[in-house]
C-alpha cells in the first residue's frame, strides 16, 4: 500500500466502545471492501463518536487513512487539486485526494459530507461512489477507485446544525449507514476512568448528572461523550463537578445553574443489561 503524502494507518484507541451490533456490521463491511469498493454513511449525535468510528477502523483492520474536510468546498473538483502560477507559468497542483482513492486499502474520510459551500461541489463524487468507481479529470485523465478502498462519510443531522443542507437522496443511496448515539451509563463511566484518570465513584456521579441533563424534562441537552470526556479531565486535575460541567458546557451560565440546583443527586440503577451489549472494537 502507497504512503507517501503520509497517508498512515491511524493508532488504534484502547477504550473505544461501540454496541455489538455495531461492531458486526463494521465487520461485514469490511468483508464487502475486500471485493469492492463500499461506502459507508456514519450519522448520529454530536460528539457520539462518528469520526473516532472511522479512525478506528483504518487502526483495527489496519488501513492507510486519509480525511477531507467536505465544509470548505464551494465547487467541482476542488477536492481533487488547483492550478498555481509560478514564475508565469500555470500549472495544475494535485491534492491528495485523488492518491488516496488510487490507494489500495485506503479508508477516505469524508468529514460533515451535508456541510459543503455549495450543493454543486459534491457533484463530482457521485461518479466515484457509484458502481463504475471512476471519473475523468482534463488535468489527472481518468480516476479510478483502487480495489478494497472504503468511504466513510459522517455528518450531524437537524436544524439544529447550522451551515447543513439534506444531503441529496441520489447520494445518500449509495451508503450503507450506521446510526451512533449515546454509550450506556456504565460504558461511559468505565471509559471516563481509562481516558481521564478520574475515580469511579466521580465519573458515576458526572456521567449521572449528564444523563439527568440529556433527559431532563423541560430543557434536555445534549452533551456529548467527547464533553463528558472533558469534564473528566478537569475533575481529574482538582476542579468541582459542578463548575467541570459549567465550564464545558456551552450553555447560558444561569440557566444550567437553575437546573444543576433542581436535580436530585441520588444515583439511578444501571441498565446492566444494555451496557452488556456494547463490547471493545479492537
Amino acid at each position: 500500500m502507497s504512503t507517501e503524502n503520509k497517508i498512515l494507518v491511524p493508532e488504534a484507541d484502547p477504550f473505544f466502545y461501540v454496541s455489538r451490533e455495531t461492531r458486526n456490521i463494521i465487520d461485514k463491511i469490511r468483508l464487502i471492501s475486500e471485493k469492492k469498493p463500499v461506502n459507508v454513511l456514519v450519522t448520529g449525535r454530536q460528539g457520539c463518536g462518528k469520526s473516532s468510528l472511522v479512525r478506528q477502523y483504518a487502526a483495527v483492520y489496519n488501513r492507510p487513512l486519509a480525511s477531507f474536510q467536505i465544509g470548505i468546498l464551494s465547487e467541482p473538483g476542488q477536492l481533487f487539486g488547483e492550478y498555481t502560477l509560478r514564475e508565469g507559468e500555470t500549472s495544475y497542483k494535485p491534492f491528495l485526494f485523488p492518491e488516496a482513492i488510487r490507494t489500495d486499502g485506503c479508508v477516505i474520510h469524508l468529514e460533515e459530507i451535508n456541510r459543503p459551500e455549495h450543493p454543486k461541489a459534491l457533484n463530482m463524487l457521485f461518479s466515484l461512489l457509484a458502481e463504475d468507481r471512476q471519473v475523468w479529470m482534463d488535468e489527472l485523465g481518468l480516476l479510478q477507485v483502487a480495489k478494497s478502498v472504503v468511504f466513510f462519510a459522517t455528518m450531524n443531522e437537524g436544524e439544529e446544525y447550522v451551515g447543513t443542507e439534506m444531503l441529496d437522496p441520489a447520494l445518500r443511496d449509495r451508503f450503507y449507514t450506521i446510526l451512533m448515539d449515546y454509550i450506556p451509563a456504565e460504558v461511559e463511566v468505565e471509559v471516563l476512568v481509562k481516558k481521564t484518570g478520574v475515580d469511579k465513584e466521580k465519573a458515576e456521579e458526572i456521567v449521572d448528572l449528564i444523563n439527568k441533563l440529556r433527559g431532563n424534562s423541560q430543557t434536555p441537552m445534549d452533551v456529548s461523550t467527547r464533553t463528558t470526556l472533558m469534564i473528566g479531565e478537569l475533575v481529574a486535575v482538582g476542579v468541582s463537578i459542578r463548575d467541570a460541567i459549567i465550564y464545558s458546557l456551552q450553555t447560558d451560565r444561569d440557566h444550567l445553574e437553575s437546573i444543576l440546583l433542581t436535580m436530585h443527586m441520588e444515583r439511578k440503577d444501571i441498565d446492566a443489561e444494555l451496557a452488556s451489549e456494547f463490547v471493545l472494537f479492537r
